[in-house]
């Protein structure tokens, strides 16, 4: 006999089914994702935020950009998904699939992956 995560009554149906009720699926992923995963959520919504600025000034493949207004539209340096380093040794900062190189005055170059588009 299989029991409902959830609510611990018996489930009847389905060898796979796990919970007894709609309801009871909605609770238990609710508590499931509430305070232990809200830094995952925070850290998430603000790599977001850094993509979709990065996307909006970048309406092309490459495009300049300075410090202040980056910072200005809710840019956190401090989150980004990964970096990648070219040949000459530049190394590109990217949130997802737009990178961003520190040039020189607090200016930015931001580029779009060519291989995000696959």
């Amino acid at each position: 006999m299989k029991y409902c995560l959830e609510c611990e009554t018996p489930i009847a149906g389905r060898a796979d089914k796990k919970f007894c009720s709609d309801m009871c699926r909605n609770s238990y992923n609710n508590r499931l994702n509430s305070d232990s995963y809200n830094v995952v959520r925070n850290i998430n919504n603000q790599l977001r935020r850094n993509r979709r600025i990065l996307e909006e000034i970048c309406q092309d493949d490459k495009a300049k950009t300075t410090k202040s207004n980056l910072i200005t539209r809710g840019f956190d340096f401090s989150f980004i998904t990964s970096l990648r380093t070219t040949q000459k040794g530049n190394i590109y900062h990217f949130v997802y699939d737009y990178g961003y190189l520190e040039l020189e005055n607090d200016i930015y170059l931001i580029v779009k992956d060519s291989r995000s588009e696959k």
